[in-house]
């Protein structure tokens, strides 16, 4: 079990923050802060840069906390709640199976932070070592709920619009070449 939960920790986690780093730094095949912001602009998410530097955040802090075990139960609720407004912006028009850019991925993710969560971080973590480990159903749940609340509030604050979007590039200045528009994880 001890080599179980670390392992199933430290993959989740380091996958997450591998997200959070392409869309911070372009890390790994990801198109960077600017294309992930014009990606979520697009998506209704404004102020873009805003919003993807606050999911590449999420995504790479709650990565490395979850896995580390250290504020496992806050790592969780980071997690979900980016996995959230993913799921309600990106892919639940287009049905379950992640080959058709469905949700599947993002509810793995949620279950498996969830199952950590619940089960606890195990003996191997940063949370087991402070003695403020949390674990439970009440501790999975409550991580549920404050990254739904979380990502609805995302959603909801997004479609105000927030903030200003950029001007475009005046006629005789070059504009910076176009990327493909990044959606949520």
């Amino acid at each position: 079990m001890k080599l179980g939960m670390a392992l199933l920790r430290v993959t989740v986690g380091v996958l997450f923050m591998g997200h959070g780093l392409q869309k911070l730094k372009g890390w790994f095949s990801g198109h960077g802060l600017e294309a992930t912001a014009a990606g979520f602009e697009n998506l209704g998410l404004r102020p873009g840069k805003v919003h993807a530097t606050a999911a590449g955040t999420a995504e790479t802090a709650g990565g490395a906390m979850l896995a580390g075990g250290l504020a496992t139960p806050l790592a969780a609720g980071m997690l979900s709640g980016v996995m959230m407004v993913a799921i309600d912006k990106v892919h639940k028009d287009n049905g379950v199976w992640a080959m058709n850019n469905g949700y599947e991925y993002n509810l793995v993710m949620m279950a498996a932070v969830f199952a950590i969560t619940s089960v606890g971080a195990g003996p191997w973590s940063v949370d087991e070592r402070l003695g403020i480990g949390r674990a439970g159903s009440a501790a999975g749940v409550a991580q549920l709920a404050a990254g739904l609340l979380g990502g609805a509030t995302a959603i909801r604050l997004g479609s105000r619009g927030g903030g200003e979007v950029e001007a475009e590039p005046a006629a005789n200045q070059e504009a910076a070449p176009e990327k493909e528009p990044v959606a949520a994880t």
